[in-house]
């Protein structure tokens, strides 16, 4: 007689839905002859300098487990390029954590202040692991809708009414993705404000954070001094420097919930991936010009896409950072799912559709300018026909 696994597996499982991303990457996977315009991952090599460093680890023989936090080297290379971009300094003995991508930072963070019942609010459209981490540590996601006429930024107005007694934390990620959308200086003083009046945790995955365009900067959360000590920060390598197979992130936050964090951290992953590792160290030592060649040219293809939506007449929200795009397609009269499978059967173009980022996506679609201008005018080219098709056809309803 079989086990019966299905009963085995645990309610927090059995309530999270399957990803959405992961659905169109396999479809993307299994035709080859697809148009995409759906993955989140640079089209470049890796920088030279990473690959180097990592090629010489292994023959130096460096394939050991390295300190769980990560190497202090790599800690100290990462507390010296915050520090020189945006004027923060974290110790890196004691605030700075070395993660499996910034997945594992995610999911180590959530885990690590969840109580059971606690509510953590998450701005939406977001990152869709975030609500599947809230679930996991036993929480409840508290969904606050934000909207392309406010930049997708939440509004304080809209984030009172989403606290109670309950909430332990505000999860923001700016650059952000889907949107693209960036926070002002202004806008992140507001919510800093926000959550220091209603005592809560700030946390901030800021991996797209060089990733800005029309002169537009990024902003650190802690840049505000008074609240360094209620905000945690997420960032990576796998974004600016074309390392997302690599996995390596970091969390950077006062020693204490690091210590914490550090306990559940050791026990999953021991320790990050050393020969990543030592390729990180060379990309914050020597690759800043790889990754500003990288942002000029996602800058020549966000205008690409801008322009050939704009053409097709449809409202859409000039991104500022990452690299997407996330036009609204409410006036062909298609859902956003609709949208996309429709569009994949009939134009053979792969988009992502808005509500798997939450409920505030719905009526939008994610395109990733991550790939060659060859394939953004390629798939821009036949979503305009399918635009005007079903235009046309809503219109005459």
């Amino acid at each position: 007689m079989s086990y019966n696994f299905d009963a085995a597996v645990s309610p927090f499982i059995k309530a999270l839905p399957p990803s959405g991303l992961a659905k169109f990457l396999d479809i993307m996977a299994a035709n080859p002859n697809i148009v995409p315009l759906s993955v989140g991952e640079p089209d470049f090599d890796i920088p030279q300098a990473v690959k180097d460093a990592e090629i010489n680890s292994i023959c130096e023989g460096k394939s050991c487990y390295t300190p769980t936090l990560g190497l202090l080297e790599l800690r100290e290379a990462i507390a010296d390029d915050i520090h020189k971009n945006y004027g923060v300094k974290y110790d890196p003995k004691t605030e700075i954590m070395v993660t499996v991508g910034v997945s594992e930072a995610l999911y180590t963070t959530i885990t690590t202040i969840m109580h059971p019942g606690d509510e953590i609010i998450l701005p939406e459209p977001c990152y869709v692991a975030n609500k599947a981490c809230v679930i996991l540590a036993g929480g409840k996601p508290v969904s606050v809708e934000t909207y392309q006429e406010n930049g997708f930024v939440p509004t304080i107005e809209d984030l009172e009414k989403a606290v109670t007694p309950k909430t332990k934390a505000i999860m923001l990620g700016y650059p952000n993705n889907p949107t693209g959308a960036v926070m002002s200086k202004e806008q992140i003083k507001a919510i800093g404000d926000w959550a220091v009046k209603h005592d809560l945790i700030v946390i901030s995955d800021e991996l797209y954070a060089h990733l800005t365009y029309g002169g537009k900067t990024h902003t650190m959360f802690t840049s505000f001094p008074e609240f360094r000590d209620r905000t945690i920060i997420f960032n990576g390598f796998s974004k600016a420097y074309a390392m997302t197979g690599l996995r390596l992130g970091y969390i950077m936050a006062p020693a204490a919930i690091i210590n914490a964090m550090n306990i559940l951290h050791q026990y999953v992953v021991l320790c990050p991936n050393v020969t990543a590792q030592y390729g990180a160290i060379a990309a914050l030592k020597y690759c800043r010009q790889d990754v500003d060649n990288m942002v000029a040219e996602y800058s020549r293809r966000r205008q690409i896409m801008i322009d050939g939506f704009h053409k097709m007449g449809l409202p859409l929200y000039e991104p500022e950072g990452a690299f997407y795009v996330f036009p609204c397609i409410k006036e062909t009269g298609l859902s956003s799912m609709e949208f996309v499978e429709k569009l994949l059967e009939e134009q053979e173009v792969l988009v992502i559709p808005g509500n798997i980022f939450g409920a505030g996506g719905e009526g939008y679609i994610r395109c990733s300018y991550a790939y060659s201008e060859e394939i953004l005018h390629k798939a821009l080219e036949r979503i305009a026909l399918f635009v005007t098709k079903y235009r046309n056809l809503n219109k005459a309803k």
